[in-house]
């Protein structure tokens, strides 16, 4: 992977770096052995970065990176004051559902099963979840949904699809009937926009697909 870092990359300048993480890659360290995307893109820096944000492991798509310690101060707060807009798509399974909406649930980290607890009423310990989703596209057995956050919670995305009845394509931890032969599951970091932490010009990432079978039909429609 350290030789192909480079055809990962997205977006760089003297700030900020982003790239398209491939789905099975670690966002950050954890207790495999295996290199992360943020050791592999010092590498390809030759100099430490900090993580604005993380994608799941299954999941790929738009991952950004500060190169200095101001770029990451600012990013964070524009994070936190959700002024980063942050769009996902989704494969699901194909079946009625209203063009567009929005999905409001309560969710709380469960550490010990690294899964996400969802409730449809306000309970303790639990922190209000938000999102907006349109139908964008629909196939023989799946539908593309587009996804943006309006708060960011653990596997957010994944527990209200599938407390929604919609489980990701893959995700067999939220429902889905069978996981993937990689062990991907069909959830994209499309995009992201937001101002640069410098000149404070509109910057807008776009990261593209997976090349598999139904990422490919998404492409060619």
């Amino acid at each position: 992977m350290e030789e192909n870092i480079s055809n990962l990359v997205l977006y760089k300048d003297n700030q900020i770096i982003s790239f398209n993480k491939p789905n099975g890659l670690l966002t950050q360290q954890g207790k495999d052995e295996e290199k992360s995307l943020l050791q592999l893109a010092e590498i390809y820096c030759k100099h430490p970065l900090g993580l604005v944000h993380r994608l799941d492991r299954p999941a790929s798509g738009v991952c950004l990176f500060a190169k200095n310690k101001k770029a990451l101060a600012y990013l964070n707060q524009i994070m936190q004051n959700r002024e980063v807009e942050k769009i996902y798509w989704a494969i699901v399974p194909k079946k009625e559902i209203a063009q567009a909406g929005t999905l409001t649930h309560y969710l709380k980290r469960n550490g010990k099963i690294r899964k996400a607890e969802i409730s449809d009423e306000e309970k303790s310990g639990f922190k209000k979840a938000i999102l907006t989703y349109k139908l964008l596209q629909e196939m023989d057995r799946y539908s593309l949904l587009e996804i943006q956050l309006q708060t960011g919670r653990f596997h957010q995305i994944r527990a209200q699809l599938a407390a929604f009845g919609f489980p990701i394509k893959g995700d067999v931890k939220y429902g889905a009937r069978r996981s993937n032969s990689d062990r991907s599951i069909h959830l994209h970091a499309r995009s992201l926009k937001f101002k640069h932490p410098i000149s404070k010009e509109e910057i807008y990432i776009e990261a593209p697909c997976p090349k598999d079978a139904i990422w490919e039909a998404v492409n060619k429609k």
